[in-house]
């Protein structure tokens, strides 16, 4: 397969917090064995923060090997969850039939990855670098937001705090990784038939070749936006507690294996000069300004978001331009997953087992 090691080290990967041998001490289970889900167990123990006590559950029943190490897949159900404190879901869209409120009434807090909850009002949609104090609020429910919507208010809460923001554009380009294993193996089959002549497999996820194309997401609703634009613009204004904000998006899959990019426009209520948006994002955590134009496969295996050409629009008086790129699988998914379980132990909100 295509996708590079999600075990990438380097000066841009975040070490496991002071928490870990609190949180090591629960039972957690992880639901979901894809991209994301295998991603979650690994960083889960490479944080020192569920090893012995892991519980892995998928639809179904299996035997899985993530890293050489044999992990044996329980089949998911309510029942499952018993004992467990902290459970993980590594995603699905339906809020029909999923089993997170059945995970939070056997006494476990939910960390979910999917879209079912992220816009329910009840439950917290949080990325920790922004709105972690929201985490208060949780009632054993937790949202971890969209991958582009977690990598764009990443860069827009710095910027905020220079100034009151009065619109945002920005045009996502998406890589396959963030549509799972099957858009993953699509790509390198498409890549052996070109460069082998290999038959190509007449399934796919795409509706037409992701090789050397672009994609757009479909169904459009009413207004003509996909459904990924409309989660982007949605949950960029929950994570940052604006409701109102002017924001448009383009969102569009590339045939980039991991990592996505986003080019964001951002206008202000007042000039916001260019060294000062600058210092904003470079002293903010987990942010990483650059000097050049990084790029995803550079940023594919580490936990930062990338910026760089932050330059002035000259269209309008008190505008920026912005270039950035993130894992979609680290920060984008498992990574703002697991800090948030971090983020509950430090603040004292996950009880520690008897």
């Amino acid at each position: 397969m295509l996708l590079p090691s999600t075990e990438a080290v380097n000066a841009q990967t975040l070490p496991a917090t002071s928490t870990s041998s609190v949180l090591s001490a629960h039972r957690v289970a992880v639901v979901g064995v894809g991209v994301v889900g295998q991603l979650l167990i690994r960083l889960l123990r490479d944080r020192g923060l569920a090893r012995e006590s892991l519980r892995v559950l998928a639809r179904q029943a299996r035997g899985l090997s993530v890293d050489g190490e044999y992990i044996e897949v329980e089949e998911v159900s309510p029942e499952g969850f018993e004992g467990c404190t902290l459970v993980f879901f590594a995603g699905g869209e339906a809020k029909e039939g999923h089993l997170g409120p059945a995970a939070v009434e056997r006494g476990a807090v939910v960390i979910d990855n999917g879209d079912a909850f992220r816009l329910d009002p009840s439950v917290p949609l949080v990325v920790p670098e922004i709105n972690a104090d929201s985490l208060a609020e949780h009632r054993g429910l937790i949202a971890s937001p969209n991958c582009s919507a977690i990598q764009l208010a990443m860069v827009l809460a710095p910027l905020a705090r220079c100034a009151p923001l009065r619109r945002v554009v920005v045009c996502t380009y998406q890589a396959v990784s963030g549509k799972g294993r099957a858009a993953l193996e699509r790509l390198d089959a498409e890549t052996r038939a070109v460069t082998t002549g290999a038959p190509l497999p007449s399934d796919s996820p795409f509706a037409e070749p992701i090789l050397g194309n672009l994609a757009c997401d479909w169904p459009y609703d009413d207004g003509g936006h996909t459904r990924e634009e409309v989660k982007v613009i949605a949950e960029t204004r929950r994570i940052l507690g604006q409701p109102t904000l002017r924001i448009t998006a383009t969102t569009v899959r590339v045939p980039v294996v991991n990592a996505h990019s986003q080019a964001v426009n951002v206008e202000f209520e007042r000039s916001v000069s260019l060294a000062e948006a600058r210092e904003a994002l470079r002293v903010s955590p987990s942010v990483v300004v650059t000097d050049d134009f990084p790029t995803p496969q550079r940023a594919s295996g580490t936990d930062t978001v990338s910026v760089g050409r932050v330059r002035p629009d000259k269209s309008v008086p008190d505008g920026l331009w912005l270039w950035s790129v993130c894992d979609n699988l680290r920060k984008g998914a498992a990574l703002n997953a697991v800090q948030i379980a971090e983020e509950l132990v430090a603040r004292g909100l996950l009880a520690v087992p008897r």
